[in-house]
């Protein structure tokens, strides 16, 4: 089986520069999450459920009626209205407005500066879920993070077409210096049962520079702690719903 979403997440960096304040590429990645999901087929209720438009994603990432929530990357609930939902070439689940929250996906990627951002990351994971948990209107809720951290020996950043920096390992840091720190407070604050039900740790390497290589750390691991999560989540819908 192809992963949809480590295809798309490679897409972020692969034969191109990486803008990390590009605030839609979370949502590019997530959306894959539930196309991996319904392609496993081992939940017969929920390939029944997105089938016949009953359940579907929320293309604001939100319930319609809860103004205030946050603002998730990718959320699975009961359609409000199935006639209108919308299918979209090569994607099986249909969007609309959502009334509930079954699934629910947060995306951080952490490419450069990355101990800077890290309480801000940590934070902003930690008050998405309780917010999901605490306006959702059903009794159950899958919630899933996951977390890129790049690898490289060194990165450039981009502020902009015409503004850019690389990592030279005394005032900029280089990543693959930064990593260990950085996985061991995802462990730490993040990898728990009680704030996330599934934690993914992407480990990549991205030099962000022409041609704009990307590789994974450990292509075999990667490729199998995202698919025993895809089938625990899986498991779990099938029971819980």
């Amino acid at each position: 089986m192809t992963f949809r979403l480590l295809r798309a997440f490679r897409a972020l960096f692969d034969g191109k520069p990486y803008y990390h304040r590009h605030s839609t590429q979370g949502d590019a990645v997530a959306v894959e999450f539930y196309e991996d999901l319904y392609a496993l087929g081992m939940s017969p209720k929920l390939r029944v459920a997105t089938d016949e438009k009953t359940k579907g994603l929320g293309p604001r990432n939100k319930t319609v009626s809860l103004k205030r929530m946050r603002r998730g990357d990718g959320t699975l609930g009961v359609l409000i209205n199935p006639g209108k939902a919308r299918n979209f070439p090569n994607y099986a689940i249909a969007r609309g407005g959502i009334a509930t929250i079954d699934v629910a996906v947060e995306v951080k990627i952490l490419n450069k500066a990355m101990q800077k951002q890290i309480d801000r990351v940590v934070g902003d994971l930690e008050k998405q879920v309780r917010h999901w948990r605490r306006h959702n209107r059903t009794r159950n809720l899958i919630s899933v993070a996951i977390i890129g951290v790049n690898h490289a020996d060194y990165t450039v950043g981009y502020e902009g077409p015409n503004r850019s920096w690389k990592t030279d390992g005394r005032k900029y840091v280089h990543p693959g210096d930064e990593a260990p720190k950085v996985i061991q407070r995802i462990v730490e604050d993040i990898v728990n049962p009680e704030i996330y039900d599934e934690v993914l740790v992407l480990k990549f390497k991205a030099r962000n520079e022409a041609p704009f290589v990307f590789e994974w750390v450990d292509d075999a691991a990667t490729e199998a702690g995202y698919g025993a999560i895809l089938k625990r989540v899986a498991l779990s819908y099938e029971t819980e719903f």
